[in-house]
């Protein structure tokens, strides 16, 4: 289950010599390595690493002490045995070491110790700042200690704003933020269909300066949502040129993931070369049956982007469901132009109405399954299919989903990716991790339960049970992979001196329990969860501890 080694061997000159080069290059151009050399390094590195914790002499005094674990940690090597001191908001040492003073002992025996998982695309813009849900409890229980928001280009254009809001109010887990390309985009140009004036492009890269100054780590863009959508390449090129100054990166929900996902994916590879900055693809994946299997030419792409030296990755959600609004999924960007009630006038108007038939019901029969999530005007129609409701009422599966935008905006699953697709995705060793969910309650909402389950139904199911990728590579998607492809310094390891977010968990017990119909069942077997040094999951219940961070970007820019 788990590559287990008791001792650390000293490893082979060469690969000493291998470390040298890498130690001084910056984390993200690691990435740029040949999967398999890449595997060596990070091993030696966690070697050398063990060497230097069991050659340690001194006592290492501790708050808290993570006693026999098996150790994963984070680089995609496989487990060793060791402990894991805490101290302060810090890992004061890892490996085999001589324990100190300890405040806290928490015997690990049969469990596995690892860092803290990173969300790179996470929804909890405004939940994270409200008081019932800062706890972001739902994620701590699922091994998560730091949230990226910002994503699909919706959440907070004011960064300095919403990071300052994280750090006087506090949060449960760590918070680090994109600058959202929609949001900022209708500061200076509404919802509206247009190419931005040279005054208004000027506007917009100030807009974006001031955000990567204020410690975001990237533009993200949502480029299926009223007004990404209205972006053209050269917008979208120009901005990533601002955003590529401060070293940041760009991160995109694509203009297709359907028919038009290869050209979506060369498009986003291109505005990363034209803006000069490393590319991120947000939840990668082939929705609608007639385009399954067309996941193995984007990831060749992706692939060819690489080998020429350009930083392309991508995350990715374990799910074969998707979850947006029905708008967003159903209807053309020109019906959308302009908002909500710009829409429904639309949508009231025979002629409109006539004239989007025909992209609408190719939209339906892409999606043979859509679950609506909640339905204010008629709650029944919660976790209910738009299929099942038009048999049942004898009415077009047209008419009706009109009508259901007509008088509410609701959020709907689509059950439209292939399960052989999923998998294949989740083995390429640059995608990581990611939920695509938000801080939630429990409510009568049949939500999606990537909110409630991501990351131990990645490490249980698809690592434990069904082997489709090691546990060590599970673990990694979710901790030092995030952590390369963000930037993010002095997390995402196991390593002394980093920052003490670790997750303790049972190899054999982890699961997600959430599903479809029950999509706020808490996960299994993680008893442990600390942030920053402070324990917010004891014996799998959350603490309500604060212990959260604003983490801000160090622009690199004059």
């Amino acid at each position: 289950m788990i590559g287990m080694s008791t001792g650390a061997n000293r490893p082979h000159l060469r690969q000493q010599a291998l470390l040298r080069p890498l130690r001084a290059a910056p984390a993200r151009l690691r990435l740029l390595l040949a999967p398999g050399l890449g595997c060596m390094v990070v091993a030696c590195a966690a070697s050398l690493a063990s060497i230097r914790a069991e050659e340690t002499s001194a006592p290492i005094d501790a708050d808290v002490l993570l006693r026999n674990g098996q150790l994963l940690d984070g680089s995609g090597s496989p487990a060793v045995a060791g402990d894991v001191a805490i101290r302060g908001d810090r890992i004061a040492a890892v490996g085999q070491f001589m324990a100190g003073r300890i405040g806290k002992t928490v015997d690990c025996t049969g469990l596995v110790i690892a860092p803290g998982f990173i969300d790179l695309h996470n929804h909890s813009d405004e939940s994270i700042l409200a008081e019932k849900t800062r706890t972001a409890e739902n994620y701590l229980r699922q091994g998560c200690t730091t949230l990226v928001t910002g994503n699909c280009g919706g959440g907070a254009a004011d960064v300095a704003k919403y990071l300052g809001a994280i750090e006087l109010q506090g949060a449960g887990t760590n918070v680090a933020h994109l600058i959202p390309h929609g949001a900022t985009r209708a500061l200076v140009l509404g919802r509206r269909a247009a190419t931005p004036s040279p005054e208004e492009l000027v506007k917009l890269r100030e807009l974006i300066d001031a955000g990567m100054r204020a410690g975001a780590w990237g533009m993200a863009t949502g480029l299926i949502y009223i007004p990404g959508a209205y972006a053209k390449t050269d917008e979208l090129a120009s901005l990533a040129e601002v955003v590529a100054r401060h070293s940041g990166i760009y991160a995109s929900h694509i203009r297709s993931e359907e028919s038009g996902l290869l050209d979506a994916v060369a498009e986003a590879i291109e505005i990363g070369r034209r803006g000069g900055t490393p590319v991120h693809i947000s939840h990668l994946k082939a929705s609608g049956k007639p385009y399954w299997g067309t996941v193995h030419a984007a990831v060749k792409l992706i692939e060819d982007a690489r080998a020429t030296g350009h930083v392309v990755t991508a995350d990715q959600y374990p799910y074969t469901a998707s979850s947006t609004s029905l708008e967003a999924m159903l209807l053309p960007d020109w019906v959308r132009e302009g908002g909500r009630d710009e829409t429904v006038k639309r949508l009231n108007d025979p002629a409109t109405v006539e004239r989007l038939r025909g992209a609408v019901e190719q939209a339906l029969a892409e999606r043979p399954l859509i679950r609506i999530v909640s339905y204010e005007p008629n709650p029944k129609y919660a976790g209910r299919t738009l299929q099942e409701l038009a048999a049942e009422e004898q009415r077009s599966e047209f008419d009706l989903a009109l009508e259901i935008i007509r008088h509410d905006s609701p959020s709907a699953i689509n059950f439209g990716m292939a399960e052989e697709d999923v998998r294949f995705v989740m083995q390429q060793p640059w995608v990581a991790t990611a939920s695509d969910g938000s801080v939630k309650l429990p409510s009568g909402e049949m939500v999606h339960p990537r909110s409630f389950g991501t990351f131990p139904r990645k490490l249980g199911l698809y690592a434990v049970r069904e082997k489709v990728l090691s546990l060590e590579q599970a673990v990694r998607s979710a901790t030092g992979l995030p952590a390369e492809i963000l930037g993010l310094p002095e997390r995402g390891l196991l390593r002394a001196g980093y920052f003490a977010d670790v997750v303790v968990f049972k190899a054999d017990e982890i699961i997600d329990r959430a599903d479809f119909d029950h999509p706020f069942e808490p996960p299994a077997g993680i008893p442990h969860v600390f942030v920053n040094g402070t324990a917010a999951v004891v014996d799998g219940q959350p603490t309500g501890s604060l212990s959260g961070r604003a983490l801000r970007h160090a622009s690199r820019a004059p």
